[in-house]
């Protein structure tokens, strides 16, 4: 009898260079693709046109389309991710289910709750580092605790990114292996869940694989000056690839693979953010209060000021000062603010208005 395994794509949402994916390719004669809409993370949303929403919802059709491509196709469910993974794995037979290991709190708890569940029908969950080039305790000092200040950790991580971990997980079926799905099904429509298209294509953000590959072809020839650019928001210094890096639909091994070939000093400061971005995934992995208290403990007796009124003007960019407003009306027009706005912003709520 033929195996059959799950991949569950989740902040993955490509092809190419997808390690669940070529683990389940490798281990399983059938291998079925989904994507779920989790209502628990819709249903706390505040509005139906929410970009992210947009974004996710058409870079499943993409990654739909690809997979098609190669015989198989993107399976789609709403409602709870909890619900949802056990159901469609035991309607499918399912032995195992694939999915890039999350870091946050909230999904580790799903993920925990999930592998249970599967476990008790005889399915088992497989989670594999997908996200990062390094995870939770990959880089530790020489002590084996993690480190808590960037500079060493960047050392550190550089040291060790030997080609071994930045190439990729060549990605090719057999035929017949990638299987559709229902027939007749594909990916659910804004609107058969409750949302609507956003300004996402008004504001210059393509979804998806293209999407992806089309921003990061539109920076390589700038990166050689993005040391010099990037604090300068009136200049196009960075990748604007933030988005696609959250949502994977491009290879974080593949970009750091090319900063690191292209040697320039645009290209090693570029590659030090995106280390920068590993460092905040460590840290998260190790220290989960730090959702909702400081990374500092002595911080958590800060007494911050309660004035609704200066919020709300924060929040609608108009305080006054100019560079904080521009800040604020770029990210509520585009959804996108420039990296040197977002901290000029947040120290400006923070440290000038205390709240």
């Amino acid at each position: 009898m033929p195996s059959t395994a799950l991949v569950w794509f989740r902040r993955d949402l490509r092809l190419d260079d997808h390690a669940p994916l070529y683990h389940a390719l490798r281990a399983a004669d059938r291998v079925f693709c989904c994507f779920i809409f989790d209502t628990d993370i819709l249903d706390g949303l505040h509005t139906r046109a929410h970009r992210r929403v947009e974004f996710i919802q058409r870079s499943c059709e993409s990654l739909h389309r690809a997979l098609q491509a190669m015989g198989g196709g993107l399976i789609t469910r709403v409602g709870r991710a909890s619900a949802q993974i056990p159901a469609l794995a035991a309607e499918l037979g399912a032995l195992a289910v694939y999915a890039s290991r999350d870091y946050e709190p909230a999904a580790v708890l799903r993920d925990t709750q999930i592998g249970r569940a599967l476990s008790a029908a005889g399915t088992e969950l497989k989670l594999f580092k997908d996200q990062v080039i390094f995870e939770r305790d990959e880089v530790l000092t020489k002590d084996g605790r993690p480190y808590s200040v960037f500079t060493p950790y960047k050392r550190a991580w550089l040291e060790k990114a030997r080609p071994f971990y930045l190439s990729s997980y060549r990605i090719a079926p057999r035929p017949g292996q990638l299987q559709p799905g229902p027939r007749g099904q594909g990916v659910h429509r804004l609107e058969e869940f409750g949302f609507q298209a956003s300004n996402l294509s008004a504001v210059g953000i393509t979804p998806g694989m293209e999407g992806a590959r089309a921003q990061w072809e539109e920076f390589l020839p700038r990166i050689s000056k993005y040391d010099e650019r990037r604090d300068f928001p009136a200049l196009k210094g960075p990748s604007y690839l933030s988005v696609h890096l959250r949502f994977g639909t491009i290879s974080i091994r593949e970009l750091a693979r090319a900063a690191r070939r292209l040697k320039s000093p645009g290209a090693a400061t570029w590659l030090g953010e995106l280390i920068w971005r590993d460092f905040y995934f460590m840290i998260l992995a190790h220290r989960p209060d730090i959702v909702e208290r400081s990374f500092r403990p002595e911080f958590d007796r800060v007494r911050w000021d309660d004035h609704p009124e200066r919020f709300e003007a924060w929040c609608e960019g108009r305080t006054g000062y100019p560079i904080v407003d521009a800040g604020m009306r770029q990210l509520k027009t585009s959804g996108y603010m420039h990296n040197r706005l977002r901290m000029i912003v947040a120290s400006f709520l923070t440290k000038d208005l205390h709240i």
